[in-house]
């Protein structure tokens, strides 16, 4: 970072990661499924709620805790997980957990990260990593992996439900983009167009041995981006019940959260099945295309599942005020997916701190503006749209 940061909010460093990265990964990280009217669904929904202020309250000290899982927290700001980070930067996550740490928010590790969880853990031992599991066919592989996780000192466990199939993501076909990367004329000339990229993430990689991988699966079984995953036992179930829950629940001695729930049906199950919580997700517009959005369904969840509850959220947010109103909704804290992401492809692990500072700083100015002394006190404001 020099003097000046590189950005100044999330639409900057979204312009600094286009530029930065190849077109076929940038927009695997920005871009929908299907006609992509989600994206479109999200960000109309952040912008068409409205608060309506409150003045002669002065708030000169607003406090951002919050309280989720029993703990309490410095800020409600969590870092998701995103699949092949250190696809962005070299060692993406472990410059994540980096920016994580000295932000005091938590780090969801995903199972196909670029790197494992014993590598991140080693190298950032002061980091809060939690792990987002894709469950394989096989099942003694998951709970190995399971074992892993838990020497690692994870406490914090998502299990994503929200995936029973492969979107339709016609950019990606287009780009060459996809895993296996397959060298193409296209996915050659996007290369050569962003040489930072090249040279500075898969030129440093290649210099240490080798093109990364998923960091989870063995070695024998993902050797590289650019070879298939070819072991049956290690494709992704699509297809999860509650008796896998009920398993997993009875496997998983720490806290199981389900990531993906849009239903009020579905969240109270979720805490019958013993679940700690959920997160209120549409996959960021990722998955299903018509799917409802959070901000929509968060208040019919929280009266279902109760004020105790711990109920997370995300999806779309790309400024602090959007992390309000999610909060307002019904959520105990956010989680962010892109915004992280294009914070580190714009300066590494110093533009991951920079983006969290500016939300949080946004979420501040929001509740100053409306208000509110706390999070508590944004759910009592009077919301209209």
């Amino acid at each position: 970072m020099g003097l000046r940061a590189l950005f100044l909010d999330f639409e900057e460093a979204r312009a600094r990661a286009k530029s930065f990265l190849p077109r076929a990964l940038f927009e695997y990280i920005d871009r929908g499924t299907e006609g992509e009217q989600a994206l479109v669904a999200l960000r109309s929904g952040f912008d068409a709620r409205r608060v309506v202020p409150h003045v002669l309250r002065p708030v000169s000290q607003i406090d951002l805790s919050a309280r989720y899982l029993g703990d309490q927290r410095r800020s409600p700001l969590i870092i998701a997980p995103t699949a092949l980070a250190g696809l962005v930067r070299f060692d993406g996550e472990v410059l994540m957990a980096r920016a994580a740490a000295a932000a005091q928010v938590p780090f969801v590790v995903s199972t196909q990260s670029s790197t494992s969880i014993e590598a991140i853990a080693g190298q950032v031992p002061q980091a809060e990593l939690w792990f987002q599991l894709y469950v394989w066919r096989d099942r003694t592989q998951t709970w190995k992996l399971l074992d892993r996780i838990a020497r690692c000192g994870v406490e914090t466990l998502l299990l994503t439900v929200d995936t029973p199939g492969s979107p339709k993501k016609v950019h990606n076909a287009r780009n060459g983009f996809g895993v296996p990367l397959k060298p193409s004329l296209t996915l050659s000339l996007d290369l050569a167009l962003h040489p930072r990229w090249t040279v500075g993430v898969m030129g440093r990689y290649l210099a240490q041995g080798g093109l990364p991988s998923y960091g989870h699966y063995p070695g024998s079984v993902a050797k590289a981006v650019t070879a298939a995953i070819r072991d049956e036992r290690f494709a992704l179930d699509m297809v999860l019940d509650n008796a896998f829950i009920a398993e997993l629940r009875r496997r998983w001695s720490g806290r199981l959260l389900l990531k993906g729930i849009l239903s009020a049906g579905d969240a109270v199950q979720a805490f019958e099945e013993g679940c700690d919580g959920i997160v209120v997700s549409s996959h960021g517009g990722r998955n299903h295309d018509s799917a409802a959005q959070p901000l929509e369904v968060l208040p019919g969840i929280r009266r279902a599942v109760g004020t105790s509850a711990t109920i997370l959220a995300d999806s779309g947010v790309q400024r602090g005020s959007d992390a309000a109103k999610l909060l307002a909704a019904g959520a105990d804290a956010v989680l962010l997916g892109r915004a992280p992401l294009y914070g580190l492809a714009a300066d590494g692990e110093g533009g991951v701190v920079t983006m969290l500072d500016q939300l949080a700083e946004e979420l501040r100015a929001f509740m100053a503006f409306t208000g509110a002394p706390d999070l508590g006190a944004l759910s009592s404001c009077q919301w209209v749209g």
